[in-house]
């Protein structure tokens, strides 16, 4: 921060001298003066990064100037200057704010070195501001933080789909916002007066997922005690999107390709049909024309639901949308955790920005309420960070052979070791072996199976 405005107040000309050649030679703007009166004239005409100021000055003392500035410039940093040293004239220029507090005679290298810690507290700060003043505008009431071409793109997609009435299918990785981008197109549509009810269809029993999404009538099945309308009901007039639509089993697929043909439901164990009114939103972070062709996804739904696809770019993607994203999520955790996080260490940010986030913006938002928890004070720092983004990413992998490979077969050998470690982790017990892989029961059994992996383990 060669541009620094520096401002240098002591009734003593020699010390005045000495600081104005010394700062000018580190490429400061300098200004001088003696007084706390002709300071504060100073302060009220030009915006400082810095005062530096004598404690001991006839008539008001720096003490004075100190609370002068934090009423008429809160965001210039005070360095306060003692030929007293003083314990209790340190703590009483603490307290009032100073930023840090040297006794004199000191020696060059110790004030080149708090004045460059000074200035690198302020150009953190302003940075923050920005980023915070560059979040809001970007913003403008949306759930998506981003700023980045990728981002602004979506933002166009958005508006032109919100108000139609075509169902919109959203494919991205996992963490990317899927479910944000649901909520964004409802809030700008025209059924923003409605309801939005979001399901994931991968993590509710295959047994129960009909019921949630299409009800029950009393004494349709044990524990049925009375009539429980679904999910499409709920969102009549409003919004109905469904999460990981490629782990819907495919007697489920049926009856929603005839909900999204007829607009009607049937209850399980109802005998008449119900009209609904629920616009459709679905979305996967599988590749559904793989699961079409691999035979565990209709082709018809596919394109009953994907009239219109928007696809979200991975974090890694659009890495300018980083600092935005952490400084949002510095504003939520630091509210939530009850904690005053106003800043984030140089390194950290490079950390932070190096990161291929396989997890995405969720691994991101992890890590930062995670930095908020831990830090002690009021930066973010690098111990305060997970593990994994202090780890430089690997970037050998295994070698082809000279004479070339078989690259269905390796990855079948790969996966099929990770299936058994899984088993063997879990006791052989697959619902346990599919958590500790990160996919569902049915995608783990389907795998499994597959491979032609033997197993007499139990299926929960």
């Amino acid at each position: 921060m060669s541009d620094a405005r520096i401002l240098v107040v002591d009734d003593e000309q020699s010390m005045q001298e000495f600081l104005e050649i010394f700062l000018r030679r580190e490429g400061f703007d300098v200004t001088t003066v003696g007084d706390v009166d002709a300071a504060v004239i100073a302060v009220e005409a030009d915006d400082f990064d810095l005062v530096i100021t004598d404690i001991q000055m006839p008539g008001r003392t720096g003490l004075d100037l100190l609370r002068e500035i934090k009423q008429r410039s809160p965001e210039t940093l005070v360095l306060m200057i003692t030929a007293f040293a003083s314990t209790d004239t340190a703590i009483a220029a603490m307290k009032e704010g100073a930023y840090d507090y040297l006794t004199k005679p000191f020696k060059v290298d110790e004030i080149r070195v708090v004045i460059e810690k000074a200035l690198e507290k302020k150009l953190l700060s302003r940075e923050n501001r920005r980023l915070r003043t560059e979040l809001r505008t970007v913003q403008r009431h949306r759930t998506i933080i981003g700023s980045s071409p990728a981002i602004q793109r979506l933002f166009e997609v958005i508006a032109q789909v919100a108000d139609t009435k075509a169902n919109v299918l959203v494919c991205g990785e996992s963490g990317t916002g899927k479910e944000l981008v649901a909520r964004d197109i409802h809030q700008q549509s025209e059924r923003s007066g409605g309801p939005f009810v979001a399901i994931n269809c991968g993590a509710i029993p295959e047994n129960l997922l009909e019921s949630e999404l299409f009800g029950h009538v009393k004494g349709a099945f044990t524990g049925a005690l009375y009539n429980k309308e679904g999910l499409f009901e709920a969102a009549g007039g409003g919004t109905l999107f469904l999460d990981e639509i490629a782990e819907l089993p495919s007697h489920l697929q049926v009856k929603l390709l005839r909900v999204i043909q007829e607009k009607t439901i049937r209850r399980v164990g109802g005998t008449s049909d119900v009209q609904v009114d629920a616009r459709i939103l679905s979305a996967s972070n599988r590749n559904l024309v793989d699961e079409v062709a691999a035979g565990r996804f209709r082709e018809d739904l596919y394109y009953r639901l994907n009239v219109i696809q928007i696809s979200l770019p991975p974090l890694r993607d659009r890495r300018g949308d980083i600092p935005l994203l952490v400084n949002h999520f510095i504003e939520k955790f630091s509210t939530d955790l009850g904690r005053s996080i106003t800043s984030v260490d140089e390194d950290v940010m490079a950390k932070l920005m190096d990161h291929d986030y396989p997890g995405n913006v969720r691994e991101l938002e992890n890590a930062i309420e995670r930095a908020v928890a831990l830090s002690r004070d009021e930066g973010i720092t690098i111990d305060s960070l997970p593990p994994g983004l202090s780890r430089q990413p690997q970037t050998d992998g295994p070698e082809i052979p000279a004479g070339g490979m078989d690259l269905d077969e390796a990855l079948a050998d790969y996966e099929s070791s990770l299936l058994t470690q899984a088993m063997r982790q879990s006791n052989r017990v697959k619902k346990r072996a599919a958590q500790l892989l990160g996919i569902s029961f049915r995608s783990f059994r389907y795998r499994f199976e597959k491979l032609g992996l033997e197993s007499d383990s139990p299926e929960s």
